[in-house]
């Protein structure tokens, strides 16, 4: 039987920080803030697939509050994601995610995000799909004060 999940993650933009998305690191001089690497891109798709297994969202299994994850690239979310669906016998059939961004442009860099996100879920390429949407200098996003990004999993389960 075929399951939905969606996530949501955003992130405020601070100076000091590296900005990564999708697992890549993307040249702009503020960067997303938060206790892993703060990847929206890759949180809002683990909270998708965790979703699609009628599980708790992505803090639960790696809180904010746990030294563990200071600083952790969140390839090791996705994997951990990806673990939770073969345990329980599963594949995953798809991601389509969404990165929410004024700035900087998205777009150079979505073919390498592809390829870090299916690495880390162990998927084909093809089976991932990310796009890039500004919010036209409406809000915070805007006025480039964070950036969010949206995205739904289908997991087959048996």
């Amino acid at each position: 039987m075929v399951h939905v999940g969606i996530g949501y993650d955003v992130h405020q933009l601070v100076a000091g920080r590296r900005l990564i998305l999708g697992g890549v690191e993307i040249p702009h001089p503020k960067g997303l803030d938060g206790h892993s690497d703060a990847d929206a891109l890759m949180h809002a798709i683990c909270d998708a697939v965790l979703g699609a297994l009628g599980e708790e969202d992505i803090g639960h299994f790696f809180p904010n509050t746990d030294p563990r994850w200071k600083d952790a690239p969140s390839r090791v979310f996705l994997a951990e994601a990806a673990a939770q669906t073969a345990r329980r016998g599963g594949h995953l059939v798809n991601v389509d995610a969404t990165v929410i961004a004024q700035a900087p442009k998205i777009y150079p860099y979505i073919a390498a995000m592809k390829k870090n996100i299916a690495a880390a879920l162990g998927v084909s390429v093809g089976q991932i799909g990310v796009k890039a949407t500004t919010n036209e200098l409406m809000g915070f996003i805007g006025r480039e004060e964070g950036i969010a990004a949206m995205a739904v999993a289908c997991v087959d389960l048996p």
